[in-house]
């Protein structure tokens, strides 16, 4: 009988030549746990996704209580469910007025699908302005407007008439015109090693989109329920987008996306032609159901207030040698080295040491540190004091470069 191992090798497509291939049972809380029941802490939620941990038992009461009622019953958008409509009123209420109607879709990438689509629709217009180092997705509209050419160039020829221009350059947002149908950003751009808007950059972006009437689209598929101290990015720099997209944690650990605007620029995908974006499990009620509860989870526990105490804490304790840099506020953190070869040698250990790790797409000096919003100070400590054994180990091994 083959294990599981050689089943994962044998039958899935992979992503890399070199896949980690940690095993994982169950998870709970922080921790993941292998089938000989070493437990890791998981540092990385999933990127972004695990906010309120693995298996909250709030989150689990409403996936089984919503299983006992149905599951799916019908392409979304024809049928009145409840979950989807009471999750996207509880996002409503928690948003600025202009972001009142949802459309929820399965995943980040197809949230920015929509969004794109949903701009080109509305507006009539065809130029899509992104960023350089920005990351939005895999699939073809994503990519297209991706801001690495490494992962672009293979997949070419890809949508036309996108261009990427500098993030923090002032000066490179005079090529938003009256052409420009939107410009979609990343409030923080995460996979290029969380770096920060300097200046009211985003306000600078809002502006020149109000004034080629081009729509403004957000990106918080990271950044969004809490990660960064704030519920949204939108109340961190107080910029209100056109269009937000919403991925990764909005499900609660289960497949769930959204594109969310106005009303009066939803309305474009009704008609002209009907259909204007259609998916057959997007909203799917468990998932709806999961990501509420999970959302309620980070109101209720003010999980979103107390991320910066804690990244004070995360920083106060990884102080070290090979540290040059802790980067990023709340729980969206770059721990930068002052050697980035010691990067890969840093991943692939950290599980000897009960750790998940993982790289930046865009940043090959960097590691990223998200854990569960409900990470508590103990187990910071804890989970530092491993972290710094697993750069010891890599700092006094010189093969290890």
């Amino acid at each position: 009988m083959l294990t599981n191992r050689q089943l994962f090798l044998q039958h899935l497509g992979q992503t890399s030549v070199t896949p980690m291939m940690l095993e994982i049972v169950r998870a709970k809380g922080i921790y993941m746990y292998g089938p000989n029941g070493k437990k890791y802490i998981d540092l990385i939620s999933g990127v972004s996704v695990s906010n309120t941990g693995h298996c909250h038992p709030k989150v689990v009461e409403a996936v089984k209580n919503q299983v006992d009622l149905y599951m799916h019953l019908m392409v979304y958008g024809e049928y009145i469910q409840n979950p989807q409509v009471k999750y996207a009123e509880r996002l409503a209420g928690i948003l600025p007025p202009a972001l009142n109607s949802c459309y929820f879709v399965n995943s980040g990438s197809e949230a920015v699908e929509g969004g794109l689509k949903l701009a080109k629709r509305y507006t009539g217009k065809s130029r899509i302005i992104s960023f350089k180092n920005s990351y939005h997705g895999s699939t073809h509209g994503a990519l297209s407007i991706q801001g690495s050419e490494l992962y672009r160039n293979a997949f070419r020829p890809l949508l036309p008439d996108t261009f990427q221009i500098g993030f923090n350059d002032e000066k490179s947002l005079d090529f938003i015109n009256n052409n420009t149908a939107c410009v979609i950003v990343e409030p923080v751009q995460g996979e290029a090693g969380i770096i920060y808007p300097e200046n009211n950059f985003l306000r600078k972006i809002r502006n020149k989109c109000d004034s080629t009437a081009t729509l403004l689209i957000f990106d918080e598929i990271q950044t969004g329920f809490g990660r960064l101290g704030k519920m949204f990015a939108i109340e961190r720099f107080g910029v209100v987008p056109d269009i937000l997209l919403l991925a990764k944690a909005l499900g609660g650990g289960m497949p769930l996306g959204a594109f969310i605007s106005s009303g009066k620029i939803m309305s474009a995908l009704v008609t002209n032609p009907s259909l204007g974006h259609i998916t057959t499990f997007g909203g799917h009620p468990v998932c709806c159901a999961a990501g509420l509860a999970s959302l309620n989870v980070i109101i209720d526990e003010k999980l979103a207030e107390s991320c910066n105490a804690k990244s004070a804490l995360f920083k106060k304790e990884l102080i070290h040698p090979l540290i040059s840099e802790v980067r990023g506020e709340g729980l969206m953190l770059a721990v930068q080295l002052s050697d980035p070869s010691y990067i890969p040698y840093i991943i692939a250990h950290a599980p000897d040491y009960g750790l998940v790790l993982d790289y930046f797409l865009f940043c090959s000096n960097a590691f990223r540190i998200a854990p569960p919003l409900i990470i508590s100070e103990d187990e910071i400590i804890m989970a530092t004091i491993l972290l710094k054994k697993l750069l010891d180990d890599a700092g006094n091994n010189s093969e290890n470069r």
